[in-house]
């Protein structure tokens, strides 16, 4: 049988315990990328939910969506890791897996990245998310952890924390790999030798459940790596 070909854009999809949110997110996925060629890889993260059987189900029926199983959870970074080297496509896009980013945004993201590209230079299209719609919390957290880090790093991205990125399969796996590296994607691609282009997205309510990485681990995060 000879293979199809490789895909224009792969989206990784990073999950933990999101059973109730997952089902909504794959359709308006699917809706978001009708006219793209696309394949989506869950990455579930060791949830102790339903998720592996949700995305079991939706994988019986939608031939372009594969998941991705770790035994238990090894962080963010980890679960991207492992949905991008499964990726058969040149384009990447990410997105968290609790429904508050949404996926209409990604067609413009990949349009800003063909765009704004330069040849030999690695671009990353970072969201910058719009009237967030966290706990105050949350944000203050996010905040300061995000001056912080800009502080040291001086990569100009105010928002390193938003789950919606874009970049080519190749640039992405020749970055060195590590803990909470998601976080910091933009000073990686700019020591690469890269650029970072910033794109507005929207930012709505959690469908439901809560978040699964705490608002302190957050701001240590941000503090301290």
């Amino acid at each position: 049988m000879i293979a199809s070909p490789p895909p224009l854009l792969a989206i990784v999809v990073p999950v933990h315990d999101e059973a109730p949110n997952l089902a909504t997110l794959l359709a308006e996925l699917d809706t978001a990328l009708a006219c793209i060629d696309h394949e989506i890889i869950i990455v579930d993260d060791g949830s102790t939910d339903a998720t592996p059987d949700v995305i079991a189900a939706v994988a019986a029926v939608q031939p372009n969506m594969r998941g991705v199983r770790h035994a238990r959870c090894h962080g963010q970074s980890a679960a991207i890791v492992s949905g991008v080297t499964a990726a058969r496509a040149t384009w990447i896009a990410t997105i968290d897996g609790d429904g508050q980013n949404d996926p209409a945004d990604i067609p413009d993201m990949l349009r800003h990245a063909w765009q704004a590209e330069r040849p030999g230079v690695p671009i990353l299209v970072a969201g910058r998310r719009v009237r967030r719609h966290d706990r105050l919390m949350k944000r203050i957290a996010s905040r300061i952890a995000n001056a912080a880090r800009a502080r040291v790093l001086r990569d100009g991205v105010p928002d390193s924390g938003c789950g919606l990125k874009l970049f080519r399969r190749s640039a992405f796996m020749a970055l060195p790999h590590f803990d909470h590296m998601h976080r910091f994607l933009p000073a990686l691609f700019d020591r690469a030798g890269g650029c970072t282009v910033l794109h507005p997205v929207a930012h709505r309510p959690r469908l439901a459940g809560r978040s699964h990485y705490g608002t302190w681990d957050r701001l240590r995060v941000g503090l301290v790596d």
